[in-house]
Formats: C-alpha cells, structure tokens, sequence
C-alpha cells in the first residue's frame, strides 16, 4: 500500500495560534463511552479543544462517524486505539494512534482480544449469577449497544439499571475489580509484541496511565526502556489517575528515553466521573513530535496509514 503522510494542518498545527487544547484519550459508544462518535466530537468543541482523540477499546469501529463530525465542527481529530496488552502478569493499556488498523498481524491480534472478552461476558455473568445477581448476558449487551468491545463498564450500567449498585464504581469496587466476585482474567497481547505492532502498522504507541491501577506494578524505568527498544513513543503522563508526584517522575522516566509526554482526560461520558473533557491536556510541542514520530513510522512502514482529520 502506499503512505499517506500525516499533515499538520488548520487548528491542529499550533504553530501560530499560541496554546493549543489537545486531548488525546477518549471513549465513544463504540467500546465503553456514553457518547456516540459524532456527539463526543461536538463535545470537545463545545468544550474549546482543538485537537482530540477517539481511542476506542480494540476497535476503530467509531473512527469514520467522529471524522465526519470533527470536518463540521472544524476541530482535529486524531483517530487512535487503547489496547488490552499483558506485562509481567499485569494489565497494560497502549495506545495507539494513526495506524493502519487493517494491518493483518494486528487485526489477528485484535479479533483475538475482542473475542476474549465475548469469553470473559459469559464468564462474568455466571459467576455474578452464583452469588444470587439476577443478571443475564442479555442485559449486559443491551447496556453495550452493539458496541464491538463489550467489557466490565457494560456489565457495570447492568448492575447500575438492575439496582444492584448506584453507580459504575460501585459496581467495579464491589463486584468487578480484580479480587472481588466477578472478576475474571482474559487474554491480553504482551505489551513489546502489541508496541511492536502498532509500529508495523505505521502507527505511534503511548502507554496509558501507566501509574494507575495494575500497571502501576509493572511500568518503571527499567520495563519503559525495554518498551522504548521495541518502538514505544511515549507515556502518557498526565492522567486522573496520576498525582502530581507521579507525573514530574513519569516525566523524568521520559525524558531519560526521549519519549513523548501526553496528558488526557480519559473521557467517557457519564461514563466515568472528574474525566471531563479537557482536564489533561498535551502540550502543543509534544503533540507535534507525537505527529512526527507517527510520520516516521508511517514511512517506514509503507502502510497507508490514518491520518489527522477535520481541523
């Protein structure tokens, strides 16, 4: 396939228009966002951003309905991945962001994981259903609206329309985190393989709150450097989920790799609360070598890769 070259262009580029509003974590309706694409792009203009990104769960089902919203409401749109990965035993979310998600080696490892959580639903379910929550995968799936990647959110909004809980975290802090009754482990692609693929597909990878919940146990200096070999981009430093103290250190980690320094809000609609829009964002200069380094790969790659759209 022949690359096309990531451009800088209106709004996104930064390069005359001072500071520049870059939030680039989001969810839609097509993992486990209570916005549809289109309504979370006319979101983050409602809410003076310039540049967002899409990071659906193993899916990049929303990124043709956010594109075409983000050209009416002339803001950026950065189309992007979060992908379930394993390190050391633990849960690693990567980013990964204006690849080619047709890629064939990464598209085998998606279906892979997005069956993997068909797998877990089921078993979820039965082992709510064992301590008496009258719950079925059927409600679980209505909650999901036919989104692709159907995860514990989904299962959450059942327990939360059930009565069973009152809100999302509620129902992970009582019945789904890990440890408690619901919880139930599923196949994650090992993070060097996963960065190493989103490279490949001409793409850039960031790792996810990397000091928040369990990869928090396994991302330090010595696992970023390892990662950093395989083609990790960045880090994404500023998070909700990061005190202060942790992101001057993840920066410092960073810095000693040459790695980019995203910050993001994680947004998820109602889906999530203190994520608005916004909240974290990503200094225009590190969105800029976050672009180029795409660029790089992208040529590299020879893959006819995504690219930054509306503006």
């Amino acid at each position: 396939m022949s690359c096309r070259l990531v451009c800088f262009s209106g709004r996104a580029a930064g390069l005359t228009l001072g500071r520049v509003h870059i939030d680039l974590h989001t969810h839609s309706t097509a993992s486990d966002g209570t916005d549809r694409p289109a309504d979370l792009v006319a979101a983050a203009a409602a809410a003076g951003l310039d540049v967002v990104a899409l990071t659906d769960h193993d899916s990049s089902a929303g990124w043709a309905e956010a594109s075409e919203a983000a050209t009416r409401h002339h803001i950026s749109l950065v189309p992007g991945l979060e992908i379930s990965t394993m390190l050391a035993g633990a849960s690693v979310h990567l980013l990964g962001y204006l690849l080619d998600p047709a890629y064939e080696p990464l598209q085998a490892e998606l279906e892979l994981i997005l069956r993997a959580r068909d797998t877990r639903l089921a078993d979820v379910v039965e082992r709510l259903q064992h301590c008496g929550v009258d719950i079925c995968e059927a409600d679980v799936r209505r909650h999901a609206g036919g989104a692709l990647a159907v995860g514990r959110p989904h299962v959450a909004d059942a327990l939360v329309a059930s009565g069973v809980v009152a809100s999302r975290d509620e129902a992970f802090n009582t019945w789904l985190d890990r440890g408690r009754p619901g919880y139930v482990s599923r196949y994650a692609t090992a993070t060097p393989r996963m960065v190493e693929l989103v490279t490949a597909a001409g793409g850039a990878s960031v790792v996810a709150h990397p000091w928040g919940r369990g990869s928090r146990e396994v991302i330090d200096a010595e696992s970023v450097e390892t990662l950093a070999a395989a083609g990790l981009v960045g880090l994404e430093v500023h998070h909700h989920d990061h005190t202060g103290s942790d992101s001057r250190m993840l920066e410092t980690i960073a810095s000693e790799h040459d790695l980019v320094m995203t910050g993001s809000s994680d947004y998820h609609g109602t889906g999530k609360v203190n994520h608005e829009l916004g909240s974290h964002v990503t200094p225009t200069e590190e969105y800029e070598r976050l672009l180029d380094r795409a660029r790089v790969n992208a040529l590299a790659s020879r893959r006819e890769v995504a690219t930054v759209a509306g503006g």
